[in-house]
């Protein structure tokens, strides 16, 4: 069913305190409460949800509480926990009394946010721009110069080494098998949890001819144990074969590919995680997947986000980033600045300028090229304080929908810099205001 109003009653409450009472509502993000356009996201997500059933829950908290999370990088049980807390946060989220219970069960952010989809944070991350504009910290003239780039958002899996995926489809394989209650030959747990031990601590001590050894020990036993499930499942109903289905065509990949295969399998909760390598010093792989962002050259906003699965080149992208860039801001960019990363991209309507670029550059084009490198700040701001460093969410959508709010947050905390700034500046213009004889021309 269409989701329900948040309360809001004329007659006042004798037993409650209205949160407006309670709070300074020149805090920032009770300014940036009335800056954003929540009654569009009412019309825009309420044909999302059926006309028959339960009420749903309010549009406006769902999408507040997203703002919160990403904007302060919390889990979704941190983010529920600390709304009970924080009066203002529950002032930001629409709410007139304060409330003493949690909001929602942190789960329902999870179908809140399948229920959207890309295309519906989209829509979020839009509104954070508009809010932007509205709070003068990004200018409209700004989205005629951006900077595009790409970078890996990695998914929150361990290190892939082929022992512990050998380990870890094994005892996936057991436990389902004792969870429908199909005995097994030999479960091999106590072997393969003293092969994985031996395989390590040969590997560190690079006794390598030990180590593969143990490796092949652990991939033998793999393979013996889904060879036992394959044949106990022929006896099964079908509810069950179909509960191994996908496991065991996850542990067939993993028992098929070698060394040198393009498109390994690099973990088996999250399949679509690929391996990018991105050239660092410090870390000369990654685990997880592109994404591309656009931010604006003068404001730093990000105005566009999109994971990229399948390791694309970067310039076979740049179209699809200016075209998302358009749609968010409602302007085309007139120039756009890329890394060497992007040669022959092939864009048109969009003078792109590459990075050390010799023809045609005037001084202030140069000055423009320097500028770009701005962009890796931004990436590491919505890394470190935001969620883009560790995706925790599930599938393909899950990176597509963890990019685009990741980027909502950084427009978010810029907006809160910015109101709480201004409110400094003019606390301070009011009590430390400027002599007299600053203010008359000099004699000279």
């Amino acid at each position: 069913m269409r989701p329900k109003e948040l309360e809001s009653t004329p007659q006042p409450d004798l037993f409650r305190l209205k949160l407006e009472n309670l709070i300074d509502l020149r805090h920032e993000l009770c300014r940036l409460a009335g800056q954003m356009e929540w009654s569009g996201l009412l019309e825009d997500f309420g044909a999302l949800y059926s006309e028959n059933g339960r009420p749903g829950i309010p549009i406006r908290l769902m999408a507040g509480l997203h703002y919160l999370k990403h904007a302060f990088g919390l889990s979704d049980e941190a983010v529920v926990k600390g709304w009970v807390e924080n009066p203002y946060w529950q002032y930001f989220c629409g709410e007139e009394y304060f409330q003493h219970r949690l909001p929602i069960d942190p789960s329902q952010m999870t179908r809140f946010r399948a229920r959207l989809g890309a295309s519906g944070c989209e829509r979020l991350l839009k509104l954070t721009i508009e809010a932007g504009l509205g709070a003068k910290a990004v200018k409209s003239s700004s989205f005629t110069e951006v900077t595009v780039d790409t970078t890996v958002q990695e998914k929150a899996v361990a290190f892939p080494t082929d022992g512990r995926l050998y380990h870890k489809g094994r005892v996936w394989l057991v436990r389902l098998a004792r969870q429908s209650n199909i005995p097994l030959r030999q479960s091999y747990l106590r072997k393969g949890k003293q092969a994985l031990f031996m395989h390590q601590r040969y590997a560190a001590a690079r006794q390598m001819r030990r180590a593969r050894r143990e490796l092949r020990r652990l991939k033998v036993y793999l393979g013996r144990v889904q060879r036992d499930v394959q044949r106990k499942l022929e006896a099964q109903p079908e509810t069950v074969r179909a509960r191994f289905a996908e496991p065991l065509a996850r542990v067939h990949r993993l028992l098929a590919q070698q060394r040198h295969d393009s498109k390994k399998l690099y973990s088996l909760r999250a399949p679509e995680v690929e391996c990018i390598a991105k050239g660092k010093a410090h870390k000369k792989y990654e685990f997880g997947v592109k994404v591309s962002l656009a931010v604006t050259q003068r404001d730093h906003f990000i105005v566009g986000a999109m994971s990229l699965p399948g390791n694309p080149f970067d310039g076979h992208t740049l179209e699809q980033a200016l075209h998302q860039v358009k749609r968010l801001t409602g302007k085309r960019p007139e120039r756009c600045f890329v890394d060497r990363g992007y040669r022959g991209h092939k864009v048109k309507n969009t003078r792109v300028y590459i990075a050390e670029q010799r023809r045609g550059i005037s001084a202030s084009l140069r000055r423009a090229l320097k500028r770009r490198n701005a962009i890796e700040p931004v990436i590491g701001h919505a890394k470190h304080d935001g969620l883009m460093g560790r995706n925790y969410l599930l599938g393909k959508s899950g990176d597509a929908i963890n990019a685009i709010l990741a980027a909502a947050g950084h427009n978010l905390r810029i907006i809160l810099r910015r109101l709480r700034l201004f409110w400094l500046s003019i606390i301070y213009g009011l009590f430390n205001p400027r002599p007299l004889q600053a203010l008359q021309p000099s004699s000279a």
